[in-house]
């Protein structure tokens, strides 16, 4: 069986065992949707003006997609880790690159799939615009933005047990949410946070997709900072993989 037939299988028990678990997926859809509405539609300033309320959607669309990515990752990775099952998957003669293939896939898959309801909140109860083009721009800079969260999550799943997984996602979530703007706009900040939240990801994530949406030019230190919080974690993640493999399988 090939590479790309493996991952084709992998994926799909991996989306067979998250939706078995009815109330994972209905938080991975419900959390951001949530968010919207209790932190975007009651402030009516934000909500009917089409530049804040663009870019009220996309901040919540980072955050959906960053909140998956490392639940998605941190966790299940921290406990398949704790499993008989998972060690042993590891010794079968299966590519590593389809088991990590199929986590991406159907990670990103549900990650993509909670996109949803903040779009039709934006679209219902907000005066948010874009047209084709900048929601064409807008998914791609959606999905390279989300690299650093994706390696973050996995790094925290390979460096720590589930139980401490779930603590340090959480706060790294929340941190990086507020920290980055996707809650309050940065216009909002005092003049030291909006500083310092430059040189978080989630902020970076939030300006390049605002510009890729609304036309404007990206930052040169949102695409540079993301750039390099992806090499960096990259990195971290390979250290810890190995480190694993070599403490659980010599």
């Amino acid at each position: 069986m090939s590479a790309l037939r493996l991952t084709a299988l992998h994926t799909r028990y991996a989306l067979v065992e998250t939706f078995r678990v009815p109330i994972a997926v209905i938080g991975s859809l419900a959390f951001p949707a949530l968010a919207f509405l209790f932190f975007i539609v009651p402030q009516r300033t934000v909500a009917d003006d089409p530049v804040f309320a663009t870019q009220a959607v996309v901040q919540l669309m980072v955050f959906a997609l960053m909140s998956n990515a490392l639940f998605g990752f941190g966790i299940s990775i921290s406990q398949a880790r704790e499993t008989q099952w998972d060690p042993y998957l590891r010794t079968l003669p299966a590519p590593a690159v389809a088991r990590i293939l199929s986590q991406v896939l159907s990670t990103g898959l549900l990650g993509l799939v909670a996109l949803v309801p903040v779009l039709v909140l934006g679209a219902t109860l907000t005066k948010a615009h874009a047209d084709a083009a900048g929601l064409a721009l807008g998914l791609l800079a959606l999905v390279a933005s989300a690299l650093p969260f994706l390696f973050a999550g996995i790094a925290i799943g390979y460096a720590m047990p589930m139980k401490v997984a779930i603590a340090v996602v959480q706060i790294v979530m929340f941190a990086l949410a507020f920290g980055g703007g996707l809650f309050l706009p940065p216009v909002l900040f005092p003049g030291w946070l909006d500083a310092v939240s430059r040189f978080l990801p989630s902020r970076q994530a939030r300006e390049a997709v605002v510009q890729a949406v609304q036309g404007g030019e990206v930052p040169w230190w949102a695409w540079g900072g993301l750039a390099a919080w992806t090499v960096a974690l990259l990195a971290l993640t390979l250290v810890l993989y190995r480190r694993d493999e070599g403490r659980r399988f010599r």
